[in-house]
């Protein structure tokens, strides 16, 4: 092909290239991947209202869903909410864009103690933004527990990780969440071993402890619990902090309330931030950032913890939530609570990998 030509051809196909993109980001619409059970539908609602930006809003039930759809590329997301451990992993690996911090003026409004500690995974806050955060402990009814054990429910993760407690718990039935990070370190709390220095042997050790009790889980699913809860399907699961407020709020709803309550164990639990962050390749960044700022305004955000029982990073929303939520101590949890909490760092990959066959062989029975 001449020489002028090839110019040409070359300019319509970069001027194609940025038309397209151009085009993308124009559209009116933004691709999320969050956690199920995580949003007020309303506020996407109000979103779309007020922005004129169309959410298009899917779920998932584990990070390791999230992150395997992250590593493999072209996920079709612009905002995706991993927790802060697997955050610092994808960090590294590439997989999001930076924020343009210019389009998101409410990051001013997140608790500064929180941001900081937040750097840790993420250097400079440069790809996330908090959106929510839990603890990992023990929902339980509280009567259905106290009666199958016949009297004091123990303060321990005892009563989900031996064979004497779970023997009789099974009676009215267990779950646990469908997740090797938030189970196995659960278990190397349990066993007195700091998750953040753990080995190779820690996690053999702690996969051993699971298979005492693995007769007696009745499943493993980090969704359903709640309502099963709710409806008495079951009398307790190792879950997040706030789907005892879930649970409690479904049973009521279904004019059959329970004492459904949440149990830190005094072994310590994890704590994790879920973290809005936009994958590298995503069609509609801008809108993502729009969407981003949406939700951190202090109203928004009482709205969605009001709605979902979970704590945010917005200190300026406690003024705005239900009274309830205000005053929950899950919600809002006590200074002593608040250090018994563990910030868990991303492990190496090897034992990363370690965990999941560890956990694979767990669930298999092999």
């Amino acid at each position: 092909m001449p020489l002028g030509k090839t110019l040409l051809a070359l300019a319509c196909s970069v001027a194609l290239c940025l038309g397209t993109a151009r085009a993308a980001e124009a559209e009116k619409l933004v691709n999320i991947y969050n956690w199920a059970n995580y949003i007020d539908p309303q506020v996407l609602k109000d979103f779309e209202r007020d922005t004129g930006i169309r959410p298009v809003y899917d779920v998932y039930d584990s990070n390791e869903t999230l992150e395997g759809k992250l590593l493999a590329g072209n996920t079709g997301y612009d905002l995706v909410v991993p927790s802060n451990n697997f955050l610092g992993y994808q960090v590294r690996a590439g997989v999001f864009r930076p924020l343009d911090k210019s389009r998101i003026p409410n990051l001013a409004g997140l608790d500064p103690q929180l941001v900081q500690q937040l750097q840790a995974v993420d250097p400079d806050n440069r790809h996330g933004a908090p959106y929510l955060w839990a603890s990992t402990g023990i929902v339980y009814n509280h009567d259905k527990v106290a009666a199958a054990l016949g009297g004091e429910v123990p303060t321990s993760w005892a009563l989900l990780f031996e064979p004497g407690n779970m023997e009789k718990l099974a009676r009215c039935g267990v779950a646990f969440l469908d997740s090797a990070d938030e189970v196995l370190n659960s278990v190397l709390l349990y066993l007195g071993v700091d998750p953040n220095q753990a080995t190779a042997e820690d996690y053999r050790k702690a996969e051993a402890q699971l298979r005492k009790v693995r007769p007696y889980i009745t499943y493993f699913n980090s969704v359903k619990y709640t309502a099963d809860l709710a409806n008495g399907d079951i009398c307790i699961a190792l879950a997040y902090s706030g789907d005892a407020g879930q649970a409690n709020e479904r049973a009521r709803e279904a004019g059959k309330p329970a004492r459904i309550g949440y149990l830190q164990p005094r072994e310590g639990s994890k704590i994790a931030f879920d973290m809005m962050a936009i994958p590298a390749d995503a069609k509609h960044p801008e809108n993502a950032e729009a969407f981003i700022d949406y939700v951190l305004a202090p109203k928004v955000m009482a709205r969605i913890t009001d709605y979902v029982r979970y704590p945010n990073a917005v200190p300026a929303s406690r003024q705005f939530m239900s009274a309830e939520a205000a005053s929950d101590p899950i919600i809002h949890p006590a200074p002593e609570a608040l250090g018994k909490l563990v910030v868990i760092k991303p492990p190496e990959q090897k034992l990363m990998r370690l965990q999941t066959r560890l956990w694979n062989q767990l669930k298999g029975g092999k």
